[in-house]
C-alpha cells in the first residue's frame, strides 16, 4: 500500500476509548511520528462500537482505513516499525476496518457516521449526507414532516416503543404560544451506552433531528437533558451546538428559512427516575425529580405547562435519515410492527461487547452467541438481562426469541433501551432479584406507595427466602408484591421492577430453593 505525503490516523476520543488510554495513545503516535520525521494528522473520531478492540487506531490508506487494536501507548513504536502508516502487518492489525465481521454485518443508519468522522467537523458531517434531512424539512409543510415520521413506523427507542409520529402530531395540533422539544439523554440503564456514543461521536445528527422535530411541531426551543456522569458528551454537545449556531443551523433562521429553533444542554443530578419523562420535566424546571400523574400528557402540558415532545436520543437521531431517504426506506427494515434499525448494546460477560446496529428481527441467541461471541469467561451462559435493571432475565431456552417489541412482550420481557447484559453459570439469580428490589428502593422518587414501600418489603422478602424462612410462603408474598408494584405504580420504575424479579423466580427456581438445600447442591 502506498503512503500519502500526509498520513491521517484516527484515534477515538469516545469515553470508552479514553478509559483505556486513548489520549496516551494519541500522544505516543504524535511523539513517534515527530521522532521519525513523519507527517501525521491525528483525527480524534468517535468510537466504531467494537469496545473489545479499544483503543482502535485506524490509518487511512489508498485501499481504505486499516484497523489496529486494542492499542496501548507501549505498542506505538512497534506499530511504526511494522509500517502501520502504510497499513503494514502487525499482531494488532485487523485489516480493513469495514471488513471486520462485527462491523461489516451491521445495518448502520443512525450510526452511519459514528467512528468515521471528526465529531465537530461540519465539513465531514455534510460530506456524509448530514443536513440533507433538515434541508428537505425546511422546504416542506410541517404537517408533511409529521406524516413522514408517522409513515416510517419509528417507535420510541427509549423503552416504551410509543409511535413517534403520534406524539409529534399531538404536539403539532396543540395550540400554545410556546412549545418545546426535550431530548431524554438520561441514559441510566446498566449496559447501555448508545446515547453517549451518539453525543460524543456524531452530535450534529442529534442537533439536526431536534431541529426537524421543532419545525414539525412548531417548537422553537429544545433541551438535551443528560447525566452528570457524561462530562465528555456534555462538552461535545455544547461545542457542537455553538458551531451549529455560528453556521446558521440553529437560531432565528434555520438554514436561512423562516423557522427558528435553538437548543441547550441541561445536566441532571443523577436520579435514575429522571429517565421517566415527567420526572425529567420536573427536574428540568428546577424542581425535585418526582413523577407527575398523567393526564395531562406532556404532549399537551409538558415543560413549564406547554406542549412538549419528549423523545429519546435514538429516536431523534433516527429522524435525519428518515427525512433524507424517505418513510418507506426506513419502514422496510425490521419485522412486524417493529420498523427500522435498533442499536443493540452488548455488555456483561461477553467476548465481543459493543454496539451493534441492525434491523429488528435477529434472535437473542444470535446476538449473544454469534455476534457477541459467547462468554469471555468460557463458561456457559446462564441468563441474559435485556432492557436495563428493570428488564427481564432470559434463559438460553428462550434464545429463539426474536428481537422486536411484540416478541419480547409475549415472552414476558421488554426491549427497553436495547441493552443486553450477559451472565454465565456462576451468577446467583436470587441475588439478582434482590438487587432489582434494592435498586428500586434506592432510586424510587417516593411519590407512590407501591414503589416506595413495595420495593423495601421486596428486599426483606427475598432475604427471608435466602435464609430459608418459610420459603414457599415468602415466594407467594414476593409474587403478590410484584403484582401490586406492576399494576399500582405511577411510573415504569416501580411498574417494571417486577420483570427481573419474576423472570428470575420463573426461569431459575433452583436459585430460590431454601438455603440448606442450595448448600447441599453446591
Amino acid at each position: 500500500m502506498s503512503v500519502p505525503e500526509t498520513i491521517t490516523v484516527f484515534v477515538p476520543r469516545d469515553a470508552a476509548a479514553l478509559a483505556v488510554g486513548a489520549d496516551k495513545v494519541a500522544a505516543a503516535i504524535e511523539r513517534e511520528a515527530k521522532a521519525r520525521n513523519r507527517d501525521v494528522h491525528i483525527v480524534r473520531n468517535g468510537s466504531r462500537g467494537m469496545l473489545w478492540l479499544e483503543v482502535l487506531v485506524e490509518v487511512r490508506t489508498d485501499h481504505g482505513r486499516v484497523a489496529y487494536g486494542p492499542v496501548r501507548a507501549a505498542d506505538v513504536p512497534s506499530l511504526f516499525e511494522a509500517g502501520f502508516l502504510a497499513g503494514g502487518d502487525h499482531p494488532l492489525c485487523h485489516g480493513l476496518t469495514s471488513e471486520i465481521p462485527f462491523l461489516k454485518n451491521q445495518t448502520r443508519l443512525t450510526f452511519s457516521r459514528c467512528g468515521i468522522t471528526d465529531p465537530l467537523s461540519l465539513t465531514d458531517y455534510r460530506h456524509y449526507k448530514g443536513l440533507t434531512g433538515l434541508q428537505k424539512a425546511v422546504a416542506m409543510p410541517p404537517a408533511d414532516i409529521v406524516k413522514q415520521v408517522t409513515d416510517s413506523g419509528l417507535r420510541g427507542r427509549g423503552g416504551a416503543g410509543f409511535p413517534t409520529g403520534i406524539k409529534w402530531k399531538t404536539v403539532a395540533d396543540a395550540t400554545a404560544d410556546q412549545k418545546y422539544i426535550v431530548c431524554n439523554a438520561d441514559e441510566g440503564d446498566s449496559g447501555t451506552f448508545a446515547d453517549r456514543m451518539i453525543m460524543e461521536g456524531d452530535p450534529f445528527v442529534l442537533i439536526e433531528g431536534m431541529a426537524i422535530a421543532g419545525i414539525a411541531v412548531g417548537a422553537t426551543k429544545g433541551y438535551v437533558y443528560t447525566r452528570s456522569e457524561y462530562p465528555h458528551a456534555i462538552a461535545m454537545m455544547e461545542e457542537a451546538i455553538a458551531i451549529a449556531r455560528r453556521e446558521g443551523i440553529l437560531g432565528p433562521s434555520v438554514l436561512g428559512s423562516a423557522y427558528a429553533f435553538d437548543m441547550e444542554v441541561r445536566m441532571g443530578a443523577g436520579a435514575y427516575v429522571c429517565g421517566e419523562e415527567t420526572s425529567l420535566l420536573n427536574s428540568l424546571e428546577g424542581k425535585r425529580g418526582i413523577v407527575r400523574a398523567k393526564p395531562p400528557l406532556p404532549a399537551l402540558q409538558g415543560l413549564f405547562g406547554k406542549p412538549t415532545v419528549v423523545n429519546n436520543v435514538m429516536s431523534l437521531a433516527s429522524i435525519p435519515v428518515i427525512m433524507d431517504r424517505g418513510a418507506q426506506f426506513y419502514r422496510d427494515y425490521g419485522v412486524g410492527r417493529s420498523h427500522g434499525t435498533i442499536p443493540i448494546q452488548l455488555a456483561g460477560n461477553l467476548k465481543h461487547g459493543g454496539l451493534y446496529e441492525t434491523a429488528f428481527g435477529l434472535t437473542l441467541g444470535e446476538l449473544v452467541n454469534e455476534i457477541g461471541g459467547g462468554t469471555i469467561s468460557g463458561r456457559p451462559v446462564k441468563a441474559v438481562q435485556v432492557g436495563g435493571p428493570l428488564g427481564a432475565y432470559f434463559p438460553p431456552a428462550l434464545f429463539d426469541t426474536v428481537f422486536d417489541y411484540e416478541a419480547f412482550t409475549a415472552a414476558g420481557g421488554l426491549i427497553g433501551h436495547a441493552g443486553i447484559v450477559v451472565f454465565d453459570d456462576s451468577v446467583d439469580m436470587l441475588k439478582q432479584a434482590r438487587f432489582a428490589m434494592e435498586f428500586c428502593a434506592v432510586e424510587s422518587c417516593g411519590k407512590c406507595t407501591p414503589c416506595r414501600i413495595g420495593s423495601t418489603r421486596g428486599v426483606e422478602t427475598v432475604d427471608k427466602i435466602a435464609r430459608g424462612i418459610e420459603p414457599e410462603k415468602n415466594k407467594v408474598l414476593l409474587e403478590d408484591l410484584c403484582n401490586t408494584m406492576k399494576f399500582g405504580s405511577l411510573c415504569a420504575l416501580g411498574g417494571f421492577t417486577p420483570y427481573p424479579v419474576m423472570s428470575a423466580m420463573t426461569h431459575f427456581p433452583q436459585d430460590f430453593a431454601p438455603a440448606p438445600v442450595r448448600e447441599a447442591a453446591e
